[in-house]
């Protein structure tokens, strides 16, 4: 098992930054590649950004490419998402998630392939 905490969200203005926090606890945090998931109101759970387990590669949704940044810290056994210039449209929860044994690119970015979540941290970014 992999427990998950997020923390870092808020309520803030667009062009504001926040950094979220995902800190990790039980198995092996350097066996699991970490993913940034979000779901807006009525909307479907989407992918943000995915780091691999040593942190030397990351994939970013296009929508957010150059305003997110992913990082991991494996001495911290915790994962960031720095999130800059923010959008009314980047309103909604984050999730971070941890998947084992990623087979294929595809495994980042689709939600169901991850083993473990979060519970969640609010985003709102007002006009």
């Amino acid at each position: 098992q992999v427990q998950l905490v997020e923390s870092g969200g808020g309520l803030v203005q667009a062009g504001d930054a926040l950094r979220l926090s995902c800190a990790a606890s039980g198995r092996t945090f350097t066996s699991y590649a970490m993913g940034w998931f979000r779901q807006a109101p009525g909307k479907e759970r989407e992918f943000v950004a995915a780091v691999t387990r040593s942190g030397a590669s990351t994939f970013y949704a296009d929508s957010v490419k150059g305003r997110f940044t992913i990082s991991r810290d494996n001495a911290k056994n915790t994962v960031y998402l720095q999130v800059n210039s923010l959008k009314p449209a980047d309103t909604a929860v984050y999730y971070c998630a941890a998947k084992y044994a990623v087979t294929s690119g595809t495994d980042y970015i689709t939600p169901v392939r991850y083993d473990y979540w979060g519970q969640g941290t609010q985003v709102t970014v007002s006009s």
